[in-house]
């Protein structure tokens, strides 16, 4: 079978991919396991070379999501299994609110469509976010029973997209999951233009010794998941019984509470005498504005009654991240 992961020369992206490489086969269609022959990473701008760790199976194909033709000579076996990461993420959706709707509202339903018009209603796995939870109203504890009140252009297009793939899958078009990610962390690399970026740059910079500065005050309490966790959560969505999912095809995924402060108190305790970069609190309106707004926790029963994964600790987390990016 074929597998398509678009944004997937993104970070999270090329980690699913050897994962699926190592893994060797994936659920097709019929739900049965089949040998995986073709992954095609698709994004709007590719590295010079296949990601490290891929062999000939993989290639990388650059494009943009909101082009309707792209998608669908993307998506073009009925043996065919679908991982749509690709999005515009909460900083620039909000700085551009027409950007935000092409790729991620009109770039994922040409997505929907494309499977659909397969007819062979292959699986979907859709990376939404705890950015589809908000309002006045929201509880201190979010889970996938409390009302979506986005707000942010982003989290509003991953609420629809929700919708939509629970409909496109009641239809028999598709059979859809939805991944509701909390922030995740440690991504290596250079910032983003989400609002949650500094998550991970707050350990990150520290640890190659860089300056950084964080927007938001040590008690500002946030969902978090570990960059390992979070693939295996994406894959193991993916590759659940479709009748043990049942109608609501949207999971949050296991996450670890904690405030700022507790963060930087885990990247303390695990660097132990290791040089870090200085931290700075400064604080930044554009980013405090979005992240009042988030829930400060996220319920996941419905993913660990599923067998879905969860972290042991923040510690383990930095362990992780030195281990397969700093240390090598």
């Amino acid at each position: 079978m074929k597998v398509v992961i678009t944004g997937g020369t993104g970070f999270v992206g090329t980690r699913l991919a050897r994962k699926i490489l190592d893994k060797g086969t994936l659920a097709g269609p019929s739900g049965k396991q089949e040998p995986v022959d073709e992954i095609v990473l698709f994004d709007v701008v590719l590295p010079p070379s296949l990601p490290e760790g891929m062999d000939d199976r993989v290639s990388m194909r650059q494009g943009e999501i909101a082009d309707k033709a792209a998608v669908d000579a993307l998506i073009d076996r009925p043996d065919i299994g679908v991982f749509h990461l690709a999005s515009v993420v909460s900083g620039g959706g909000e700085k551009d609110f027409d950007l935000a709707m092409r790729v991620n509202l009109d770039g994922g339903r040409y997505v929907l469509e494309a499977c659909r018009a397969l007819g062979s209603a292959p699986r979907l796995l859709f990376t939404s976010s705890i950015a589809t939870f908000g309002g006045a109203a929201m509880p201190d504890v979010v889970g996938d029973l409390v009302k979506q009140t986005p707000q942010t252009t982003y989290g509003m297009t991953k609420a629809v997209l929700e919708l939509m793939i629970n409909d496109y899958t009641r239809k028999g078009f598709l059979d859809g999951r939805s991944a509701r990610l909390p922030t995740v962390i440690i991504r290596p690399g250079k910032p983003n233009a989400a609002a949650s970026s500094f998550f991970s740059g707050m350990f990150r910079e520290p640890l190659a010794g860089v300056e950084c500065k964080i927007p938001v005050p040590p008690d500002v309490r946030h969902p978090v998941i570990g960059y390992r966790t979070v693939v295996d959560g994406i894959l193991a969505l993916y590759e659940a019984d479709s009748d043990a999912i049942g109608d609501d095809r949207a999971f949050t995924l296991p996450s670890t509470s904690a405030t700022v402060a507790e963060l930087m108190e885990a990247l303390d305790r695990v660097a132990g005498d290791r040089p870090l970069g200085k931290r700075t609190v400064e604080p930044d309106p554009f980013i405090q504005a979005i992240v009042k707004n988030w829930p400060r926790a996220a319920g996941a029963e419905r993913a660990l009654a599923l067998g879905l994964p969860h972290d042991n600790s923040l510690d383990d987390i930095v362990r992780a991240y030195i281990a397969d990016y700093v240390d090598i």
